[in-house]
């Protein structure tokens, strides 16, 4: 039964950051809240956890995961920015954007497109996750917590009691933020070529849009979204 830590989404009690801090350190696989929607997070460099969520998640290697930051100084560390990308990211950050990026050398491969050595790279704006980066000294492994074909087991279905007790038994620690669950889902951009590709719309559509024209980008938006 995974250990269930109550923090508030604004003001998040010091002394649950560290236990949280201390058990992902141990290895530990979490469910904690996002400006956007839950998401299943490990330390970065915990293999065995990562191997975890992909296993949840059912995910193929070519599946992006996300290297969850705090800051911008973070990104570069992780992100090879071009002049345009180190701009648009600036005026975005923190917020409910993914960016895929070209990784550095910093990530370890199992997190990066085995053929396109890309990395996704997120910066949210919930001072639980900031807070709990801060306190870890380095960014987490991050992944939206859905469970492919279980019933409740979708932040959309809206019943936070039965989503979150879907996890009881496949994480080690749960975050409630005892908060309505977010249904929304985070923009995902590709910034890997010279124009800004949109791979899906999420939250923050409006500020996205005013940030390119003051950068003046246009953003590549394919036919099926």
């Amino acid at each position: 039964m995974a250990n269930r830590i109550k923090l508030h989404p604004e003001v998040p009690h010091k002394k649950r950051i560290f236990e949280l801090t201390d058990e992902l350190l141990n290895g530990a696989v979490a469910l904690i809240p996002t400006d956007s929607q839950y998401a299943l997070v490990c330390d970065y460099k915990n293999k065995k956890g990562i191997d975890r969520i992909r296993q949840i998640r059912q995910l193929g290697k070519k599946d992006h995961l996300t290297v969850m930051c705090k800051s911008l100084e973070h990104v570069s560390t992780f992100a090879h920015l071009s002049d345009d990308n180190f701009k648009l990211i600036k005026r975005l950050i923190p917020g409910p954007y993914t960016f895929i990026l070209p990784a550095t050398r910093q990530v370890p491969r199992l997190l990066t497109h085995p053929k396109k050595r890309t990395v996704g790279i997120r910066v949210p704006d919930y001072p639980i996750c900031l807070d709990l980066i801060g306190e870890l000294g380095h960014p987490l492994l991050a992944k939206t917590a859905i469970l492919p074909g279980v019933e409740n087991g979708h932040p959309a279905d809206g019943d936070r009691t039965l989503y979150l007790s879907r996890f009881d038994n496949i994480v080690d620690v749960t975050v409630d933020n005892q908060q309505k669950l977010n249904s929304e889902q985070s923009t995902i951009l590709d910034l890997t070529s010279d124009q800004p590709e949109l791979l899906r719309k999420g939250l923050g559509m409006s500020r996205l849009e005013e940030a390119l024209a003051l950068e003046g980008l246009e953003l590549n938006i394919p036919a099926e979204i």
